[in-house]
C-alpha cells in the first residue's frame, strides 16, 4: 500500500490513496479550522469501517437479511504524550431477520481474526463490543484477537 499527503494551509492536508482524496484537519486548538476529520477522527472510522466491512460479508455469506447496519464507537484518550487511544467500545447495531448466533458468529471472527485494523490498535488500546440486534443486547465483551502464526 502506498499514500501521499499534501499541505494545503493552516493544519489541512489533502491525502491521497490511489484515485482517492480525503482532507484532515486540526481543531481551532491546534491550529485547525475543523473543516475536515482529524487523524484520530479518522483511526475511528477505520476501526468501524474495518469490521462493519467484515460482518456484513460474512452474514451475506450465512444468507442472513439485514435491514439496517449502524455502529458507533466511543473512546477515551490518554492525557500524556503521545497521545492515543487507552480505550473504545464498538457498538453494532443490526436489525432484520437475523439469526442471533450467527450475528454473533460473524462479529467474534471479525474481533478475533480478520479485522487489521483492530488487531493493530489492540496493542495499545483496550478495546470492546457490544452487539444489539432489534433493539436488545445479545453479546458484550472485550476484544480478542487470535495471534497471527508467524512464517518461518
Amino acid at each position: 500500500m502506498k499514500a501521499s499527503l499534501n499541505w494545503v494551509q493552516n493544519m489541512k492536508f489533502e491525502c491521497h490513496n490511489g484515485e482517492h482524496q480525503t482532507l484532515i484537519d486540526a481543531t481551532p486548538e491546534h491550529g485547525g479550522l475543523s473543516s475536515a476529520p482529524t487523524p484520530k477522527e479518522l483511526v475511528l472510522n477505520a476501526m468501524m469501517g474495518c469490521t462493519a466491512m467484515d460482518v456484513v460479508a460474512i452474514l451475506t455469506k450465512m444468507r442472513q437479511d439485514i435491514s439496517s447496519f449502524s455502529m458507533e464507537i466511543n473512546a477515551e484518550k490518554t492525557k500524556e504524550y503521545p497521545v492515543h487511544f487507552k480505550n473504545a467500545e464498538l457498538v453494532f447495531d443490526l436489525k432484520g431477520q437475523l439469526d442471533g448466533e450467527k450475528v454473533i458468529k460473524a462479529v467474534d471472527s471479525s474481533l478475533t481474526k480478520y479485522c487489521g485494523v483492530n488487531y493493530m490498535i489492540s496493542k495499545t488500546c483496550h478495546i470492546t463490543f457490544k452487539v444489539i440486534l432489534n433493539n436488545e443486547t445479545i453479546k458484550t465483551g472485550p476484544v480478542q484477537f487470535i495471534e497471527p502464526k508467524t512464517e518461518e
